[in-house]
C-alpha cells in the first residue's frame, strides 16, 4: 500500500496497537515482519500509520501474535479497510489536524463521558458561546478562522444530535455554567441549550455543585471516548498546542475511576436540569 503523507489519529492508533500486540507477543519489529514476508522497515511504517494494512495482514499478524481477543482482531479489521470521507475532510487544510482527529474520533465512538470545570462541553455549546471562546485568545484569531472553528465545532454535534446518536453522560461544574464566556444573552441561550439537549433519552446532564463538601477534583476534566472495544477507548484532554490522545489501557482505567469517582458526587440528572432551571433564572 502506497504510504501516507500525513496519517490520521485513527490510522496511528491501529498501528498503535499492532505494536502493543507485537510487543505483547515478546517479538521485534524485524522478527514479526519475517513471519508475514516484510521488512522491519515496513514494519515500522505499519506501526506508526505511515502505511496502510489490509484486512489479511493484520489477521495474520493477530495469528503469529497469539492474540485470542476476537472482538479486537474484528475491531482492528475495521479500522485496516475504513474508507470513511466524513464531513470534516471538507476542513483538511483550513483547520489543524487535530480538529479533524477529533471529529473522526467521536464519529466511530460507541460512547462519551466529558467533565468539565470551566468551560461547558463543546458538544453542548450554541455558536455565540462557541464564537466567544474562540475569540479569546492572543494573538487574536482572523474573524474567518474563528468562524471555521465554531462551523466546525457546530458540526460535531451531529455525534449526539443525528438518527444514531452515542449515549452521552456530560458532568459540568457549577462553574461552568456560571462563567459569562459571552453576555447575559448568551449565557442564557446556553443554559437554555443545555436543558433542551438534556431531555433526550441518549444524554445525561449532572451538576456538581459549589456546595459540595470535599471535592478536590476539579482539575479532573476530560473527555472519554469509548471504542468499539474497551481497549481502544480513548481519554482527551487539552494541551497548549491542541489535543493529545491518551490510549494507554493504565491511564484510561485510571481515567474511568476518576470519572466514576466525580459522576457519584454530582447531582443526580432530574436534580441538575432543576439547578440549571434555577441558574437560567437568575441571569
Amino acid at each position: 500500500m502506497p504510504r501516507r503523507r500525513q496519517p490520521t489519529a485513527r490510522q496511528e492508533r491501529l498501528g498503535i496497537e499492532l505494536r502493543k500486540l507485537r510487543e505483547a507477543a515478546g517479538l521485534k519489529a524485524r522478527e514479526a515482519a519475517a513471519l508475514v514476508g516484510s521488512d522491519s522497515a515496513q514494519m515500522s511504517q505499519m506501526e506508526s500509520g505511515i502505511a496502510g494494512v489490509s484486512e489479511d495482514r493484520v489477521r495474520s499478524l493477530a495469528a503469529h501474535y497469539s492474540c485470542a481477543d476476537g472482538e479486537l482482531i474484528e475491531a482492528l479489521v475495521r479500522m485496516a479497510t475504513d474508507r470513511t470521507q466524513g464531513w470534516w475532510e471538507a476542513y483538511r487544510g483550513l483547520l489543524p489536524t487535530p480538529f479533524l482527529d477529533l471529529a473522526e474520533l467521536e464519529h466511530h465512538a460507541t460512547h462519551r463521558l466529558d467533565v468539565e470545570f470551566l468551560h461547558v462541553p463543546g458538544l453542548f455549546q450554541t455558536e455565540d458561546y462557541a464564537r466567544a471562546v474562540f475569540a479569546y485568545r492572543v494573538p487574536r484569531l482572523p474573524d474567518n478562522e474563528i468562524e471555521l472553528r465554531v462551523r466546525h465545532r457546530m458540526e460535531r454535534k451531529t455525534v449526539i444530535a443525528d438518527h444514531a446518536p452515542v449515549p452521552y453522560t456530560a458532568v459540568i461544574h457549577e462553574a461552568a455554567l456560571r462563567i459569562r464566556v459571552g453576555d447575559r444573552t448568551t449565557a442564557h441561550r446556553q443554559l437554555a441549550g443545555i436543558l433542551e439537549l438534556s431531555e433526550a433519552d441518549h444524554i445525561t446532564v449532572r451538576v456538581i455543585p459549589f456546595e459540595l463538601d470535599g471535592f478536590a477534583g476539579a482539575t479532573n476534566a476530560m473527555m472519554y471516548v469509548g471504542g468499539a472495544v474497551p481497549k481502544l477507548d480513548t481519554a482527551v484532554r487539552d494541551a497548549p498546542h491542541g489535543v493529545v490522545l491518551i490510549d494507554s489501557e493504565a491511564q484510561l482505567g485510571t481515567f474511568r475511576t476518576l470519572f466514576h469517582m466525580v459522576e457519584a458526587v454530582s447531582l443526580e440528572p432530574t436534580r441538575s436540569r432543576d439547578f440549571i432551571h434555577r441558574l437560567a433564572k437568575e441571569l
